[in-house]
């Protein structure tokens, strides 16, 4: 009797383990739960353990389906128990005012938007949102060998996915009149200049700490080639700031505010030919256009000092300007730079690679907005640099898929299985172990199956295994098809649980990412394909369903001239 009540009290907490630890519990922590219960009763560690041991590998047979159903049965009470959240909420901005707040987002319209740029809309959107304030959508489309038409609008797309609303939107290109007389300002303060200095002489100026004979041209004079540099009529130059030429900061070493750039504008066509650098359009725009806090990636740290540099010189408003840490996922590239390079060489497929970082990629592949932006909180808004894994992404995309998703069977790499005196059954199969409003399909099955080629190669012929959900069935023979013997329905503690198909299936192939790069090596093996035949009732999806092929994983659905394709989202 006592032994009875030590695995009855053991199979309880390793159920309870085992279904908050996606199916695998650890008999550590079960056996620190247990013992703090049975000692009290007179029971030792030495007998209780090799026992929760025991226990604990029998629950770890189970399908998390099955771990779930008993422990409903045997423990309700433990299933309801809800873990205390962490607190993932935003910390309070320095000098910030109810209804007063204004950030921006400035995306350059060269690409679509990656995990990256999720990030930092979030930030600025919720900052916004939190003190009633306004969030600016801003396009920094001042480089127009990078600016391309078809990127203004999916970014928008991108962001609505996001559920990411703006309060005003509009282009830094408008504003070039503005910029411009800006720019004259500083001329004739004698605080910027024209240079025609070539490239090599301004860095090895620049490194040494030495300045150009074109610092020294008066104003007027400057301000002549300055107009000269709009009006077409000179080639090669650019306007410089008048900084610190032996400053230890070498951003602060003259760096270039404007430069011609001959190519058309997407929005503004030729009517400009001298743009400004992000130095100068970033702290103009941000001044002029209200923004109270704005945020950038740690990286433009050491151009804080040009940013305040010339707000100063301008005489106009200075924000207060933050930077967090660039998120960086491991073997993913979160960077348009490294992105781009992969698509011109074909390496992926395109923008939606279910393998890249993109936001259409990570739609495509079945990650939520609502668990991009529980990721995105998670990580904070610290300046320390950090790799954090995709799994924690997952995570929080599993969190909010695993109680809503239906669960249906798929059989990859099939094998025919035919079970002789199989009786002929309608099963009833519920769509979600947890939530019978998630309804439920009928499965007529007669003795032809298709089962998984690995779980029988696992099986020698005389042992028995259950077809989940069915009933049980004895090997009898293993050559190209598997033959077995019906032996009954009740339930075989240790018999392992197989997924299967009837002889009405849908063919399937699912799209399974794995890791890009590892190390800085492009990993050619990171898209596998894996082919099988899933349940009838697959055939009844529709593009965009995220469903769960029980012991596979979740996997969002696409149908494409009737065919039927599937992205593996994760476990």
């Amino acid at each position: 009797m006592s032994e009875e009540k030590i695995r009855k009290t053991a199979r309880i907490y390793a159920l309870q383990n085992a279904v908050q630890f996606n199916g695998k519990a650890n008999p550590k922590a079960v056996a620190g739960k247990v013992i703090a219960i049975l000692q009290k009763e007179g029971f030792s560690p030495k007998e209780l353990i090799p026992i929760i041991n025991s226990v604990t590998a029998e629950v770890n047979q189970l399908s998390m389906d099955n771990q779930t159903r008993e422990l409903e049965k045997i423990a309700p009470e433990l299933l309801k128990k809800e873990k205390k959240e962490r607190d993932f909420s935003l910390p309070n901005l320095p000098n910030a005012e109810k209804g007063k707040v204004i950030t921006r987002f400035p995306p350059e319209p060269n690409g679509y938007l990656h995990i990256g740029h999720a990030k930092a809309a979030i930030v600025d959107f919720e900052y916004a949102k939190m003190y009633e304030g306004k969030f600016i959508l801003r396009f920094d489309d001042t480089n127009p060998e990078n600016a391309h038409l078809e990127f203004y609008d999916a970014q928008k797309n991108d962001l609505e996915w996001l559920d990411i609303e703006w309060d005003e939107e509009y282009n830094t290109s408008d504003n070039l009149d503005k910029h411009y007389k800006l720019a004259e300002q500083l001329i004739k303060q004698g605080d910027a200049y024209v240079c025609t200095c070539d490239a090599d002489l301004i860095k090895e100026c620049r490194f040494n700490g030495k300045e150009c004979d074109c610092r020294i041209i008066e104003p007027g004079e400057n301000l002549d080639i300055w107009k000269e540099m709009i009006s077409s009529s000179i080639e090669g130059s650019i306007l410089r700031l008048k900084g610190d030429m032996t400053c230890v900061n070498t951003a602060m070493r003259d760096p270039t505010l404007f430069r011609i750039i001959e190519k058309e504008h997407p929005l503004q066509g030729h009517k400009y030919r001298v743009w400004p650098t992000y130095d100068f359009s970033g702290a103009v725009e941000d001044s002029i256009s209200g923004v109270t806090h704005p945020f950038r990636t740690k990286e433009y740290e050491l151009r804080d000092e040009c940013y305040f540099k010339l707000l100063d010189l301008l005489g106009i408003r200075k924000p207060h300007l933050m930077e967090f840490a660039r998120l960086s996922i491991e073997g993913m590239p979160v960077s348009k730079r490294k992105i781009k390079p992969l698509i011109e060489k074909g390496d992926v497929t395109g923008y939606d690679d279910i393998r890249l970082p993109t936001l259409r990629g990570l739609k495509k592949r079945g990650i939520l907005p609502h668990a991009i932006k529980k990721f995105v909180l998670e990580q904070g808004i610290s300046k320390v640099e950090s790799s954090v894994t995709f799994g924690l992404l997952e995570a929080a995309n599993r969190k909010i898929i695993d109680p809503v998703t239906k669960r249906y069977f798929f059989v990859s790499d099939p094998v025919k299985l035919v079970v002789d005196n199989a009786p002929e059954k309608e099963k009833k199969i519920d769509f979600h172990p947890r939530d019978k409003k998630l309804g439920s399909r009928l499965i007529k099955t007669k003795k032809d199956f298709y089962v998984e080629r690995s779980d029988m190669n696992n099986l020698n012929i005389g042992e028995v295994f259950r077809l989940k959900d069915l009933y049980n069935v004895k090997i009898k023979n293993k050559n190209n098809q598997i033959s077995g013997e019906y032996i009954g329905e009740e339930l075989i503690s240790d018999a392992p649980r197989i997924q299967w198909t009837t002889d009405n299936y849908v063919r399937l192939s699912v799209f399974i990412p794995h890791i890009l790069y590892i190390g800085e090596k492009f990993n050619k093996d990171s898209l596998e394909k894996v082919e099988g035949f899933a349940e009838e009732s697959v055939a009844s999806l529709k593009t965009d369903e995220i469903v769960q092929f029980e012991r596979f994983g979740f996997v969002r659905i696409e149908i494409v001239d009737d065919k039927i394709t599937g992205f593996f989202s994760h476990k």
